[in-house]
Formats: structure tokens, C-alpha cells, sequence
């Protein structure tokens, strides 16, 4: 579904040259409102364009506006100009990632019985074999134990993991609660979105297989599934290449 910025009813305005967002973006960060609104009016369109990236997922684009919105604003505060990268460069992957948390947290991942029973019995199985041996046992006395692949293993174990939020109360006493949110400095923030940034850098080390992965999951914005009917390759082997292709990318950086 295609929607125009007309038909939002948002306002046009002109894009920014890199002098003039550089300046109006030390003036906001000083506390000018006026500098601030300019500059979250100016990047609206890019918002707009991101947006369209998560079409057809059963929410109103108008919605996820509001939500891309949220990061874009977040970006406008958090910007250092000593990252010496353009301010989009930096705004995209925050704007993306604030959408992709809604998505993640407004509509929670479902698992399916099969998995749910498998996880169950594998645990139970885990239990049984560590007062038999006296050890935690290996993946391999598990598979030989159950009948089931490693494969099946690793991913009915991981489906019902249950996943992490940085909006987590970590405790709470009579004041303010402190969320995992807090725990993370300012310098590790910002080490993993330049990551991010810097995928594209080292994407051509990687191998062929790795590399065309990687690129349809993180920029493309594909999910596993799809990607492996269009490689040919099961949705476990994709989970494995993709591991293994983020190992070797921080490995790299």
C-alpha cells in the first residue's frame, strides 16, 4: 500500500545541507526549541521513507510515523558531531530500530506447540541425564537420548527463550526503578549503532553465502524464513550463517 506524504498531511520542508543541519543541531542540543522543531520537520521525509519499509505488517503507516518519529527525536538528542558521519547515517539505524522494538514488543513472537513439547521434553531430558551422570550433559547425549537432530535442539530451545528488553526493571525500591536501559553507558550505546553503520564496510569479507544473507535479513529486511526459501537452504542452516557471519563481523570490526 503506497500513501503519499499529501495524503498524511504532512508539511513540506526543504532538505538541509549538511552545513545547515550541522549548525541547527549544536543549537537544539543547547536547548533552542525553535532549531529543534526545524530540524524534526526538515527529516520528516526521511521518517516517511523508512516507514514504508514495514508495509502490509498489520498496522497503520500513520502509527508507525509516530514511532519512527520517536527515533528520529532521540537521534536529534543523542548526535555527537566527533562521530564524523553524516546526520542521517546516524538517524536511520535509530529510527529503524524503534519501529522494529514496537513491532517486537507490541506483537510478541509465537511459538508453536511441536517446538513448545520438544523444548519441554529436551529440558526434562537435560535434568534426567545430569543426576545420571553427574555432569551436564553435551548436546550429543541429548540428540542420542530424545531422537532428535542438534538442529531441532538448538532451535526449539531458542523459540522459547524468552527475549530481553532494555526497558527492564532490573529493581525497584521506594524511589525511581532502575531499568537495564540505565546499566548501558553512553560509549557501549554508541559502539554497537556504529556496528551498524559499519556493516557495509566489511561486508565484502565475508563470504558469498554470509554476505548474501546478511544482506537480505539487516537490509532488506527480510526474516530468516523467507530468506531460506530463496537461497534454498533451511531456516536452522540460515540461523547458523548468520551467527557465524555476525562472529566474524565483530570479529573484523
Amino acid at each position: 500500500m503506497s500513501v503519499r506524504l499529501s495524503e498524511m498531511n504532512l508539511p513540506r520542508f526543504p532538505l538541509l545541507k549538511d552545513t545547515e543541519m550541522n549548525s541547527l543541531l549544536l543549537k537544539a542540543q543547547q536547548g533552542d526549541v525553535q532549531a529543534r522543531e526545524r530540524l524534526i520537520n526538515c527529516n520528516l521525509r526521511l521518517v516517511f521513507n523508512l516507514v514504508q519499509r514495514f508495509a502490509n505488517r498489520g498496522y497503520e503507516l500513520e502509527d508507525l510515523f509516530q514511532i519512527g518519529t520517536i527515533g528520529l527525536i532521540k537521534a536529534i538528542d543523542k548526535f555527537d558531531m566527533s562521530y564524523n558521519v553524516k546526520f542521517s547515517t546516524y538517524a536511520v539505524p535509530m529510527i529503524i530500530g524503534e519501529i522494529r522494538r514496537f513491532l517486537r514488543d507490541d506483537n510478541p513472537v509465537k511459538v508453536s506447540r511441536s517446538l513448545k513439547e520438544n523444548a519441554y521434553k529436551i529440558n526434562k531430558t537435560r535434568d534426567n541425564l545430569t543426576k545420571e551422570l553427574g555432569r551436564e550433559p553435551t548436546l550429543q547425549e541429548i540428540s542420542k537420548a530424545l531422537g532428535l537432530s542438534i538442529d531441532d535442539i538448538i532451535t526449539s530451545l531458542e523459540a522459547v527463550q524468552s527475549p530481553s528488553s532494555i526497558h527492564e526493571t532490573l529493581y525497584q525500591d521506594d524511589g525511581d526503578p532502575i531499568y537495564v536501559i540505565d546499566q548501558l553507558s553512553d560509549e557501549e550505546y554508541n559502539e554497537k549503532m556504529f556496528e551498524k553503520i559499519a556493516l557495509k564496510e566489511v561486508l565484502k569479507k565475508l563470504t558469498p553465502k554470509e554476505r548474501e544473507i546478511i544482506i537480505m535479513r539487516f537490509f532488506e529486511d527480510k526474516t530468516q524464513t523467507e530468506v531460506a526459501n530463496i537461497v534454498g537452504l533451511s531456516q536452522v542452516q540460515v540461523s547458523r550463517i548468520e551467527r557465524q557471519a555476525l562472529k566474524r563481523f565483530k570479529k573484523l570490526l
